[in-house]
């Protein structure tokens, strides 16, 4: 039988330190951990905007639609024929029924600019029902008022007869001096030592 050779096992004290805490003499050396990659970063992700950064973004301005093209010369010229057709027997039943209604009521240009200067004059508080009420001058409403009247003059300039185009210069001109007397009234600061508005005074 063969003799076995004996196989001589050494054990070796791994430790670094020793029960004190004190590092030993024939520590093995500490072997560099292995490189390990580095984890990537994750790509930045674009952070959902908040209902706050939302609200402050100004609204994208609406697309301007598109005027559709008017009806055929045929179809306006047909229309306007059953127009006045209808108008002329409503004028029938009100003559059978004895309606008053005015003789002419050809609407002019006159009459249009006649209008809107009632209808500014009105809101400016110049013109009143009940002459014990106190006026209540609307002086945004009459100045749309008076703007309509203007655009009127510039969008029919070159078309307006003399005596037309004389009266809504004039009309324009009475009612915007109109308007600054008003505004002038109501912007303008109290006399000094004049009482307030409401103030009861004491005799």
């Amino acid at each position: 039988m063969a003799k076995r050779e004996q196989e001589e096992f050494v054990v070796a004290d791994r430790r670094k330190f020793t029960s004190e805490g004190e590092l030993r003499p024939n520590a093995p050396p500490e072997s560099a951990p292995p490189e390990t990659a580095a984890p990537e970063a994750p790509a930045a992700q674009k952070e959902p905007s908040s209902p706050e950064q939302g609200a402050r973004q100004e609204p994208e301005a609406p697309a301007r639609e598109e005027m559709p093209a008017p009806p055929s010369q045929a179809d306006q010229h047909a229309q306007n024929q059953e127009y006045q057709a209808a108008g002329r027997k409503i004028d029938s039943l009100l003559d059978e029924a004895g309606a008053q209604r005015p003789k002419d009521m050809e609407i002019t240009f006159e009459r249009l600019i006649v209008s809107l200067y009632m209808q500014a004059m009105a809101q400016l508080g110049m013109i009143r029902e009940d002459e014990n009420t106190p006026p209540r001058p609307d002086v945004i409403s009459a100045r749309q008022t008076i703007d309509t009247i203007a655009l009127l003059g510039d969008k029919t300039k070159g078309n307006l007869t003399e005596r037309e185009s004389h009266m809504l210069q004039n009309v324009l001109f009475e009612l915007r001096m109109a308007f600054l007397e008003i505004t002038n009234m109501l912007t303008r600061p109290p006399a000094p030592g004049a009482p307030e508005s409401g103030a009861s005074t004491k005799k």
